[in-house]
This record gives structure tokens, C-alpha cells and sequence, in this order.
């Protein structure tokens, strides 16, 4: 069993295009956690949802408990803020994991609509991104025997980094403001500019590909 894990692993850490499922899965989650996070640890009602209806009585009463309800989203702040930074991305992973499974649960059991399909999306994401991990917990499942290296992560062209990086900056501003966090400065400006980088970001990000696939850019 376990040489079929590591075999199956160490196929997938030679897939470039894995390589970049993995960042863009991080930076997806990221975006999903730290603004409602921020919502949360602020004290703020999640939803407007009548407490009528059984979705929004549910956050009422997590709202209604006070520190649980901050607790919650000083929870998914740090998993989402782990996720984003490298040397700590597997424990971002790990932690994200049982919240985001819980919260797939209870989309489920409440009956949302639609929202189990986004939430279920974030849950294959959070097993991908553990399993994507793989090497760094195998000693944890296996024993001392699990630890192994992997194949040498590929260099993403500067572009290409840079593009994930305004994206997820930008992506954060029109998130925040969804939510009603302040950003700064006037709020419309704000959002054009936001959308701009985001569609900089998009275009740096497909110029990266290009160039490590050894394809001709367009002008």
C-alpha cells in the first residue's frame, strides 16, 4: 500500500500542470476563508438570512455565542493565511481540511441551495492539496519508514509568479469589499482598479504558460 502512495505521488509531483493545480487550489481556498474569516473575528453576522428560516437561525445562534463565533474565524484566517505562504502551505492544508469538511456537512444537512456544489468543490480541493502533500505527512501515517523525497518542483517563469500574486491581491480587495471591509479609498475606484489587476493578473498568468511551454507569444 504504501509504495503504490509513493509511486502514485511521485508520478504526480513530475506534472508541471499539477504543479499550478496546487497553487491556484491555495490561493482559491485562501480567498474563501480569509474574507468571511475577517467577518467573523470582527463580530459581525455572517448573513442577513431571517432566523424564519432554519439556514439563518443556525448562524444566529453561532452568531449569538459570542467568542465561538470569533474562534470560528480566527480558525479559517490562519488556515487561509498558512495556505498562502509556501513554507507552511501542508499545515494550512491540515487544518483546512476538517473546517471546510464540517461546513460541507452542515451546507448539506441545512439544505442550501447550491452551496453544498461550491463548498464540495472546496472539500476535493483540501484532499487534493493533503494528498498533494503527501511526502511531508507519510511519516505521520506510515511510521519513520514514510519519509521520502520528491522530484524537484519546476520554476514558474517571473511572469507567471507575479500573475498569481497580483490575482490573489486583487481578488482580495473585490472579496473584502463584497463583504464590507474597508480597503481604502474611494470604493469605486477602488473596484475598477481591482478588476483591472485581476484581468493583468489572468493575462500575465496565460503568458507564463505560453513561455513554459515553449510556445510563441502574441502581442
Amino acid at each position: 500500500m504504501e509504495g503504490r502512495f509513493r509511486r502514485l505521488h511521485e508520478a504526480a509531483r513530475r506534472t508541471a500542470a499539477l504543479h499550478r493545480l496546487a497553487v491556484i487550489s491555495r490561493i482559491l481556498l485562501a480567498l474563501a476563508f480569509v474574507p468571511t474569516a475577517l467577518v467573523k473575528v470582527q463580530g459581525k453576522r455572517f448573513t442577513s438570512i431571517s432566523v424564519q428560516e432554519p439556514i439563518g437561525y443556525f448562524f444566529e445562534a453561532l452568531y449569538q455565542s459570542g467568542f465561538y463565533w470569533r474562534f470560528l474565524g480566527l480558525s479559517q484566517l490562519v488556515a487561509g493565511a498558512l495556505l498562502l505562504i509556501p513554507s507552511t502551505s501542508t499545515l494550512g492544508a491540515v487544518l483546512f481540511l476538517p473546517i471546510i469538511l464540517n461546513i460541507f456537512v452542515i451546507t448539506v444537512s441545512l439544505h442550501f441551495t447550491g452551496t453544498p456544489v461550491i463548498t464540495g468543490l472546496m472539500l476535493l480541493a483540501s484532499l487534493f492539496l493533503v494528498c498533494w502533500d503527501y511526502h511531508r505527512l507519510a511519516a505521520i501515517v506510515w511510521g519513520a519508514r514514510g519519509g521520502y523525497e520528491v522530484p524537484a518542483s519546476p520554476v514558474f517563469p517571473g511572469i507567471e509568479r507575479a500573475g498569481y500574486a497580483l490575482g490573489a491581491s486583487a481578488a482580495m480587495v473585490l472579496l473584502f469589499s463584497a463583504r464590507g471591509l474597508a480597503v481604502g479609498g474611494p470604493m469605486r475606484v477602488m473596484l475598477v482598479s481591482a478588476v483591472g489587476a485581476a484581468v493583468l493578473a489572468c493575462l500575465m498568468v496565460i503568458a507564463g504558460w505560453r513561455i513554459a511551454a515553449g510556445g510563441p507569444l502574441r502581442t
